[in-house]
């Protein structure tokens, strides 16, 4: 024990977790104080994180005020059944970890740890949490699952920089309107496993959610305000009794997700069909019959029908393959759309002279699905031109001209017929943001390809006709953020995105991957991880470390042999949560 001691004063850190410890060394409190005669006293650190988990504590001392420069305390999977006062004199207290004790009150103290960052008070008895919690202005994580809570104190609308909230397993009836309306930094809430029986319609003021999950509750209805939920790509609304769904949940262009499995629904709305779902359950309803309308969702690769009294479609489609049902509803589509669709249309020269008076005053020029085989003059004419959209044209090369768009912030050429990457004309435009090239039969980006582009924040290469990036191309992308290489033939993972530090997006769906590599820990700003449809047998341990903020991984179809359906099914943070338990203890 006082070599670990010793080495604790040296580094500032002491684990001394698993050491079936029944009290705490009185030399732990007295920090400094211990400090021995072979010792540097004025080498040593004061002591900041304190690791006490899975142990046989009973108590935790008023002495901790001693550690005033305690900035982690995990106190984890003991027999602790209350905190000391003093708990709030830990000036300097981030991260608080009392997870898995019995716990019945925190004490109202606890208001005075106005640094607290994150909170795991999970797995107690907890009955309500302190209202003082909302003097804690800077809390972004708080997890309070499977407690006696039946309520959340309205002084938390205070803790406005909440990312993160979890209280799954409690006894809550309801979430206050003014509460969830000044989270607006949130990230994911999980209230899954409750008594809720109502969303507030304050939800729409998240614009940053992306994964809600309120499974297992008593939810009869979705405010149509969810639209406002614009960055929603998980939704977990399975066993509640909702009977119908709005159709503005269509307006989430992001989900990828959807649950509705268990509830009461009698039909699925045509407004929903516009999403872009990966996987939609809706097992166990009320349902007669599908909108045909639900046909044009080819991005649905898992579609879940079982438990419903549908008459209106053969046994066989609604257990067979998704893409043949799929199939079969765009068949019964009314033939009225291709009509419009070949209805005529304005001259193609009068539509690009009014894109273009438009783009005077608003900077955005928009020549989208105009059939153009060419950039018209009028690009590099309009001044100060900031947004080009040429998307779903013929266009198979461009015009040196354009290298003079040196305003240019966003570049969409989605669709279009180029083939050789014109590295000329994009090493011009030095103030690209986003760049779109998706859908192009692209051939090899050259290792000089992306130079130039030091401001890039997005990246969109999907659906070329060969792999088409160069690991030493995309290393010099430092300010990405999101990258979409979906189906691109990439073999092997792109190791070259490993350094890039502020990518929160990566999509490397529909390809050939056989594997991930354990450096992925390094990609701690990931949010999204998009890895459906490849051939991955197993996934690292090591992307368990990221799910502190990896919001969203999509595994479904890799035939994937380590990971049980139950917890796949239940999707990413118990997928994370079970790679982390795989690690070696840290």
């Amino acid at each position: 024990m006082e070599r670990v001691l010793k080495s604790a004063r040296e580094s500032g850190s002491l684990n001394l977790s698993n050491r079936s410890l029944r009290e705490v060394p009185n030399e732990v409190y007295r920090s400094l104080d211990a400090v021995g005669q072979d010792e540097k006293w004025w080498e040593s650190v004061e002591l900041q994180k304190l690791i006490l988990a899975h142990n046989n504590l009973e108590e935790l001392k008023e002495d901790l005020r001693n550690l005033t420069s305690l900035t982690v305390l995990n106190i984890s999977h003991n027999k602790i059944s209350s905190l000391p006062s003093a708990i709030g004199e830990l000036p300097l207290l981030k991260a608080l970890d009392i997870s898995y004790n019995q716990l019945a009150v925190i004490p109202e103290e606890i208001g005075s740890a106005t640094a607290l960052v994150k909170l795991d008070c999970s797995n107690n008895l907890l009955k309500e949490l302190p209202s003082a919690l909302g003097r804690c202005s800077d809390l972004a994580d708080l997890k309070a699952t499977d407690n006696l809570l039946t309520r959340l104190p309205d002084e938390l609308v205070n803790c406005t920089r909440l990312f993160k909230v979890d209280i799954e397993g409690n006894k809550v009836t309801a979430l206050s309107d003014n509460m969830l309306g000044s989270w607006t930094a949130l990230s994911e809430l999980n209230a899954a496993r409750n008594l809720l029986t109502a969303i507030p319609e304050s939800i729409g003021a998240l614009s940053k959610l992306v994964r809600l999950d309120l499974h297992q509750n008593r939810i009869s209805s979705i405010p149509p305000t969810i639209k406002g939920c614009i960055s929603l790509a998980e939704i977990y609304f399975g066993n509640n009794l909702l009977s119908t769904i709005p159709d503005e949940i269509g307006e989430l262009s992001r989900l990828g997700t959807l649950d509705l499995q268990s509830n009461k629904l009698k039909q699925y709305p045509v407004g929903g069909c516009r999403l872009k779902l990966s996987a939609l359950d809706l097992s166990n309803n009320s349902l007669s019959g599908l909108p045909p309308e639900l046909g044009r969702m080819t991005s649905l690769r898992r579609l879940l029908l079982n438990g419903n009294p549908i008459r209106t479609l053969r046994s066989s489609l609604v257990t067979g393959p998704t893409a043949a049902l799929l199939k079969f509803l765009r068949s019964r589509l009314s033939s009225d759309e291709e009509e419009l669709e070949s209805a005529s249309t304005p001259r193609k020269d009068h539509v690009i002279a009014q894109a273009a008076r438009l783009s005077f005053s608003s900077k955005e020029l928009n020549l989208s699905s105009l059939g153009l085989t060419s950039v018209p003059s009028v690009t590099w004419e309009t001044a100060d031109l900031m947004k080009l959209d040429l998307s779903k044209n013929l266009i198979d090369k461009l015009p040196d001209e354009l290298s003079s768009c040196s305003c240019l912030q966003e570049l969409i050429l989605s669709g279009n017929k180029i083939k050789e990457w014109p590295r000329s004309v994009l090493s011009s435009l030095s103030n690209l943001v986003c760049l779109k090239l998706d859908n192009n039969p692209l051939s090899k980006i050259p290792g000089n390809g992306l130079e130039g582009l030091s401001k890039l924040e997005i990246l969109d290469l999907s659906c070329t006709a060969s792999p088409v990036l160069d690991p030493s191309a995309i290393s010099v992308l430092s300010q990405l953020q999101e990258l979409y290489l979906r189906r691109t033939q990439q073999a092997q993972f792109p190791t070259g995105v490993l350094g890039l530090a502020k990518l929160k997006v990566l999509d490397l769906s529909q390809n050939q991957l056989v594997s991930i590599p354990q450096e992925i820990k390094v990609m701690t700003s990931l949010t999204e991880l998009d890895l459906l449809d490849n051939s991955i047998a197993s996934l690292p341990a090591e992307l368990g470390l990221l799910e502190t903020n990896l919001q969203v991984l999509k595994v479904d179809g890799n035939p994937l042999r380590s990971i049980r359906r139950s917890i796949l099914d239940r999707g990413t943070n118990a997928i994370l949560k079970y790679l982390k338990d795989k690690l070696p203890n840290q």
